[in-house]
């Protein structure tokens, strides 16, 4: 996808997510690949609802900021997802979404398997969702957990902060980051419920079709 295209299309999904409230304030950063390997990354302390495609920052493909406006403090995170998912990470989005935050606080969730299994899409969008330690915000120690994952998850939840999804392209990364907010909302609304959950077979058959 070309710059002025890409550009139109992380401002035009950003919106959404705030218009929609999965994103508040400032809160919440996105990059996507460019086709010559650089970055294009939402500004630090921009508002989804207000961004400018001209004022995104721009990085070359050896890292560099090359144009735009200071991204934002997290550039470790995506980075780390990046080099590790390789080619299939072309975009990243990071949230502070209010249920997934909600469902981290919680002391008997599975580390390695956040999401209880209850529905099939973020299952066969997400995989199994990482629940990492609390990072605060721009702490370069949260790039460093996603490598040492080693690109084995597509997607991880910061405990006490927030989601972080790596996906193909920027319409299917921000799609995997609402199945996720959506299953953590399911997720607290049945807590402490007899719920049938997907069985070990289902679950199976589902992340076949993982990417």
């Amino acid at each position: 996808m070309g710059d002025t295209k890409l550009r139109e299309q992380i401002c035009l999904m950003a919106k959404s997510l705030y218009d929609r409230g999965l994103a508040h304030g400032s809160t919440g950063n996105i990059s996507a690949r460019l086709d010559d390997g650089g970055l294009l990354v939402t500004p630090t302390n921009s508002s989804f609802g207000f961004l400018d495609p001209a004022r995104l920052s721009h990085f070359d493909k050896n890292g560099q900021l090359i144009g735009g406006d200071k991204p934002t403090k997290e550039m470790s995170l995506h980075q780390a997802f990046y080099d590790t998912r390789g080619a299939k990470a072309g975009a990243v989005v990071h949230l502070h979404s209010h249920h997934s935050v909600a469902l981290s606080l919680f002391e008997d969730n599975d580390r390695d398997d956040f999401l209880p299994p209850l529905t099939p899409y973020p299952i066969m969008k997400l995989g199994k969702v990482k629940l990492l330690p609390f990072f605060a915000p721009g702490d370069a120690a949260m790039g460093e957990a996603i490598r040492d994952l080693g690109g084995a998850h597509s997607a991880v939840m910061l405990a006490n902060h927030g989601p972080v999804v790596a996906g193909n392209d920027i319409a299917s990364t921000v799609y995997a980051m609402e199945e996720l907010e959506a299953a953590a909302r399911l997720a607290i609304q049945t807590r402490g419920e007899s719920v049938r959950a997907l069985t070990n077979e289902q679950i199976r058959r589902l992340t076949s079709t993982v990417a």
